[in-house]
């Protein structure tokens, strides 16, 4: 069985939870800002395909110091989603909208530099992750470098992001997000469909958007143009 999977012209309004990545810049902005492009160079995709959110609670700002700050961040291709403890007097139309209510997740991990080695004895780059064991329900593997292989399950409110392709072992019930530096070739595979939201090179759909016809059976992901191919194992 296989479904190309188009946008729907039908308006829906309704309510989702999703994961958001939170930014709370410190004082001075200078040194937050160079943290930031450290981590950028180390990972260049760590930030892409992922709901950023500027919490703004530990810092005061002028409002021209707030927009400079977010024309820095869309700079570096770090797209914002909302801002979160902003003093309303400070914000302008057009600026990200005003969040609150959000409860605290997993602790994502930010990738560390890797000690330097001689020359002769320095491995070849790592293209693929192995994670022998399931994905708990608030965690967050990012592997930009390549593919990404689940000896187990993706738990709901769990989160996979990879440069390359998704193997998932058990069932995926969370979010896959494959092809995260444009790899449009990227795919997603798992034993058991119950996804909360699958993406490849920024394309993405949510369990709505999907419908049941692949819940619970082993399932790939791939692109065709600007469409997310659904397909059944045989």
């Amino acid at each position: 069985m296989t479904i190309a999977v188009r946008p729907r012209p039908s308006l829906r309004f309704r309510g989702r939870s999703f994961m958001a990545l939170v930014l709370a810049p410190t004082a001075p902005l200078n040194a937050w800002f160079s943290d930031l492009d450290e981590v950028s160079q180390r990972s260049p995709g760590f930030f892409g395909g992922r709901a950023i959110i500027l919490d703004l609670s530990t810092i005061r700002l002028s409002r021209g110091e707030l927009k400079d700050l977010i024309a820095s961040l869309q700079a570096r291709d770090i797209r914002l989603m909302g801002m979160e403890g902003a003093d309303p007097a400070i914000v302008e139309p057009g600026m990200p909208p005003s969040v609150n209510g959000g409860r605290p997740a997993g602790a994502v991990e930010v990738p560390t530099a890797a000690a330097p080695a001689p020359a002769v004895t320095t491995p070849a780059p790592m293209k693929s992750l192995l994670i022998e064991t399931s994905v708990r329900s608030g965690q967050s593997i990012l592997h930009a470098e390549g593919d990404v292989t689940i000896i187990g399950s993706v738990a709901s409110g769990a989160e996979v992001v990879a440069g390359g392709s998704i193997h998932i072992y058990g069932t995926l019930r969370g979010r896959a997000i494959a092809g995260c530096t444009g790899d449009a070739r990227a795919r997603i595979f798992c034993n058991r469909f119950e996804a909360e939201l699958i993406s490849i090179d920024g394309l993405y759909k949510t369990a709505d958007d999907l419908g049941p016809a692949f819940r619970g059976l082993a399932t790939q992901v791939n692109l065709d143009g600007d469409s997310i191919i659904l397909k059944t194992f045989d």
